[in-house]
């Protein structure tokens, strides 16, 4: 009976590495970089967003599946490239500029008093980032503390996570899953979930409204798992 309790831990811990590992980074991507016709139009085409492998229990995440999904049934079979003008604009207009930015995607700026980039934040992401083999792609040119990075760094530790649990390294597997909490934690929870919310009041366009939904979700959903010291007791 031990065995099969344990079996069945396993099995989930592996569905729940995997599927938060391939939201995040999704979810990484599609905030990091301005939209890019073709593949968004393969996102909609396969129909990424008919379902989720990690939370969809979550009301937020419903909610942003709703949104998401709608985009879909509005952009399959080529449309993309006629509202590309729409998406970009909602893009720059919410994290990029010119102008006041509306939901400005980095740490520092939403936790610091003066609201300025490269601060104590963002050099405390980047030893986060270097000591789980990580460097930000355009390294002192860019804040490391921007949301899509966060995401995307969170993805990995899942990933590492999931290699360590199929090679039997459960020391490896709780020191990861111990640093994702502390992550989640020192960081991500800290300012995510109020720019998701200010996203979700402020966006024009279905995609980015359900994205931010969704990720507030998930995040939600991560923080909610077992720490590593209650899965290493199972």
């Amino acid at each position: 009976m031990t065995d099969r309790i344990a079996e069945t831990v396993n099995t989930e811990l592996t569905a729940q590495l995997a599927g938060r590992a391939l939201v995040l980074s999704l979810l990484g991507r599609l905030f990091y970089a301005a939209p890019e016709a073709d593949w968004l139009q393969g996102l909609a085409d396969e129909g990424v967003f008919d379902d989720i492998p990690f939370g969809a229990q979550r009301p937020e995440v419903a909610a942003g599946l709703a949104q998401l999904q709608q985009w879909t049934q509005h952009n399959r079979g080529g449309q993309i490239a006629e509202h590309l003008d729409i998406l970009t604009s909602d893009y720059n207009r919410l994290f990029v500029g010119p102008g006041k930015i509306i939901a400005p995607p980095w740490e520092s700026v939403q936790v610091d008093d003066e609201r300025q980039l490269f601060q104590e934040e963002t050099l405390a992401v980047r030893n986060w980032y270097r000591r789980f083999g990580l460097q930000a792609e355009r390294l002192y040119t860019e804040p490391d503390d921007h949301v899509g990075l966060e995401l995307a760094f969170l993805a990995h530790l899942a990933q590492l996570a999931l290699a360590a649990q199929a090679a039997g390294d459960h020391a490896r597997l709780s020191e990861l899953l111990a640093a994702e909490r502390a992550f989640l934690t020192e960081h991500a929870l800290r300012w995510i979930p109020a720019w998701a919310n200010r996203v979700v009041e402020q966006a024009r366009t279905c995609l980015y409204r359900g994205l931010a939904q969704v990720t507030a979700g998930v995040l939600a959903e991560v923080a909610a798992l077992p720490s590593a010291l209650e899965v290493e007791a199972a």
